[in-house]
């Protein structure tokens, strides 16, 4: 049996001749793919503006600096996370801190989030930002988060890295109705790939602007834009201090012919969630929990083991599927476990349901050309290795 991934790309030829197009076009960088990728992005979800990057943690970064994040202000985030949805924090100079997880969807916890609200007004020192992050493709719950965000004055970032072609009340995440901006993550295991690569979707003009600006090293050609007068058509000018975080044309291209096969790939990844539900029946796993007021992108497919029934360890189990040529993965170390962030004292308390959760978690295969044999392999495995 060969190694099944836990997440792959899928590349065709439509993919391929559409980066080779590129290749013998005049534009490697900076060409009408990337704009056009935008639009499709910003039309699929239904948000006003996107601003294509190089990566979701370029995104995220940009998307802090755009909210005017800087020394002296918090970000709070989820521990359950990559460590971009932290770090964007750091970059600016700001204070991060950690809101624990809901025991049913495992992502940041409005209820948890309140309380941490009431104390941190407090003793002074709310958060400026809020970054939501939708866990495996679910959307957190955010009217609520909003609702939050309205009484105590923050600003919200929905990191969807994992969600691009998943919905949250009738609307598709990206639409920016409960937040400022939302990030995807474009890298080869996410839902749709560019290689690597990322977009952060708004409906503020004023945000888009800002973002573009920051994404280009600070430089605008735009005359409305300048402080100075115009030199001559040769004239640019740095207003901001920015970095280089474009995407390229080949990144767009990729993106443009993927998109095409997002709803096929989403509704894939569905198909083979209701599998696992089906062979997974009466074991001693808990399986993903689906809020009826969303539709998940399905990126992951997180199971969590019922330790207490049965007679392996976490670490047993998971050894033991990797020798099975499964590779399987645990989404994610708590952030304040990290060398990094313990020992710089970040992450003011344990997060009690984020402990047990990773305690118990793994996850399994989940993607679109992860045939019905591989998946039947992979839980045939687990099972026998549960029993």
């Amino acid at each position: 049996m060969k190694m099944i991934p836990y997440g792959r790309q899928d590349i065709t030829d439509e993919d391929v001749q559409s980066v080779v197009a590129v290749l013998r076009s005049d534009y490697l960088t900076q060409g009408p793919l990337v704009p056009e990728f935008e639009r499709k992005i910003s039309s699929y979800c239904g948000a006003n503006f996107a601003v294509a990057v190089n990566s979701a943690t370029s995104a995220l970064h940009i998307a802090c600096m755009a909210l005017g994040l800087g020394p002296g202000d918090w970000l709070w985030t989820s521990p359950v996370t990559f460590v971009a949805s932290a770090n964007c924090g750091l970059y600016c100079g700001a204070s991060v801190d950690f809101v624990d997880i809901d025991p049913k969807t495992y992502n940041l916890s409005p209820h948890e989030l309140e309380k941490k609200l009431v104390d941190a007004e407090r003793e002074g020192c709310l958060p400026k930002v809020v970054v939501a992050v939708h866990l495996a493709g679910q959307s957190c719950e955010m009217k609520e988060i909003y609702r939050l965000s309205k009484i105590y004055g923050f600003r919200i970032i929905e990191d969807a890295s994992h969600a691009i072609g998943g919905s949250y009340l009738s609307a598709k995440i990206g639409a920016c109705k409960y937040s400022d901006i939302t990030v995807f993550s474009f890298h080869p295991v996410k839902i749709i790939t560019t290689a690597e690569g990322g977009m952060a979707v708004t409906n503020s003009a004023e945000l888009a602007s800002k973002m573009s600006l920051l994404r280009s090293h600070g430089i605008t050609r735009d005359i409305d834009s300048m402080i100075n007068s115009s030199d001559g058509p040769w004239y640019y000018e740095q207003t901001s201090l920015g970095y280089n975080y474009r995407m390229t044309e080949l990144q767009a291209a990729l993106g443009v012919t993927q998109m095409n096969r997002l709803d096929t790939y989403v509704t894939k990844r569905h198909e083979l969630a209701n599998r696992y539900v089906d062979l997974f029946q009466n074991q001693p796993i808990t399986l993903p929990w689906q809020d009826p007021n969303g539709y998940s992108g399905f990126h992951l497919y997180i199971i969590r083991l019922k330790l207490n029934e049965i007679k392996k360890s976490h670490l047993e189990i998971f050894e033991y599927l990797r020798a099975k040529n499964i590779s399987v993965n645990l989404h994610y170390i708590p952030l304040y476990k990290h060398p990094y962030y313990s020992n710089h004292g970040i992450g003011s308390s344990i997060c009690f349901e984020a402990e047990s959760y990773y305690a118990e978690a793994i996850s399994l295969p989940m993607y679109p050309t992860l045939t019905f044999s591989e998946q039947d392999y992979v839980a045939s495995s687990l099972i026998d290795c549960l029993n």
